[in-house]
């Protein structure tokens, strides 16, 4: 079994980095919402908020580099348009998929959703990180704080989810080769 560089650019792409984003998420969610005063000692509270920080910090790093590489390295395949006079546009993923009325909606829906809607979670993730960072050990003290963070977390990692189930029907329906 081979894979193609494109192959392996979209494996690395959608389930090293988005993949490996979705699964950090649940680890750093729980240390935000367990930082509570009186959950644990000083010390390990003071650890806590170090993971956490290290933690959200490379979410975003990771986030960003699977959107800059979504968009500036596979989409780029993608949207290739394929030459005049070409019936067979298996090799061409836009094209196929806008050719066929019954997998257009792939495009013109998820591919657009993930085209602008992919952005908003990396800036989630990089807000929430900043203000982590920002703020540290004060977490503990800061309820409505921490529960705001929650909400804006939840939001990028929604997005993210729906940005890789899409990524995944439409690499599906239409892979690049």
């Amino acid at each position: 079994m081979t894979f193609t560089v494109r192959e392996l650019w979209a494996a690395f792409h959608g389930m090293a980095l988005g993949g490996g984003y979705l699964l950090l998420f649940s680890g750093m969610i729980y240390i935000l919402w367990s930082l509570k005063p009186g959950w644990a000692a000083a010390t390990a509270a003071a650890t806590q908020v170090k993971i956490l920080k290290a933690g959200t910090v490379l979410m975003a790093v990771v986030m960003w580099l699977t959107v800059f590489i979504g968009t500036y390295v596979i989409y780029p395949w993608y949207r290739a348009k394929p030459p005049a006079g070409l019936t067979d546009l298996a090799d061409y993923p836009r094209y196929f998929l806008v050719a066929n009325p019954n997998l257009a909606a792939w495009h013109n829906f998820g591919m657009e959703w993930k085209e602008h809607v992919a952005w908003l979670a990396p800036i989630l993730a990089s807000a929430v990180a900043a203000v982590i960072c920002r703020y540290g050990p004060k977490l503990i003290e800061e309820a409505q704080l921490r529960k705001y963070l929650i909400i804006l977390f939840s939001f990028a990692f929604v997005i993210a989810g729906i940005v890789a189930l899409l990524g995944a029907f439409i690499t599906k329906a239409a892979p690049l080769y």
